[in-house]
């Protein structure tokens, strides 16, 4: 397990299936690359034990497209948990050319917790919260570029 609360990064390859009839990355495919890196941020983080008490469901997702995303391109998306109120986290996403660093798009998504067992919204302890949340300071200017 790695230290969850900086920001995270996958390594993400375009392929044929992302492609759209305009010849780049479809805009659906930007939001499955929200949902994997969130995915894979959570199972990096998570203990084994807290992965099977606790699932989480996007309840908001709002998605800037900055520049087209191409076949064969190589691409970062980094993510990181911001304020985090209630029932409610804040995710963001920023999703990136390899080659040259180009913003592609950025995300704001509110995931939900929810009791693996009932599937009923639940509370995440305090130390998740802490452990996940990244400081603003630390993190605000990936959005920016």
């Amino acid at each position: 397990m790695g230290n969850p609360a900086e920001i995270f990064e996958l390594a993400i390859s375009v392929l044929p299936a992302d492609i759209d009839n305009m010849n780049h990355v479809n805009n659906v495919t930007y939001v499955r690359w929200v949902q994997d890196v969130a995915v894979a941020h959570w199972r990096h983080g998570a203990t084994p034990a807290e992965q099977e008490r606790w699932l989480w469901v996007v309840i908001r997702h709002e998605i800037d497209y900055k520049a087209p995303a191409l076949l064969g391109d190589e691409i970062v998306a980094k993510t990181w948990v911001g304020h985090a109120r209630g029932l409610k986290f804040e995710r963001h996403t920023a999703i990136f050319r390899a080659s040259d660093g180009a913003l592609l798009a950025k995300a704001l998504s509110l995931w939900c917790s929810l009791d693996a067992q009932t599937k009923r919204p639940t509370l995440v302890t305090g130390e998740i919260r802490s452990r996940f949340s990244v400081p603003e300071n630390e993190s605000g200017n990936l959005h920016s570029r």
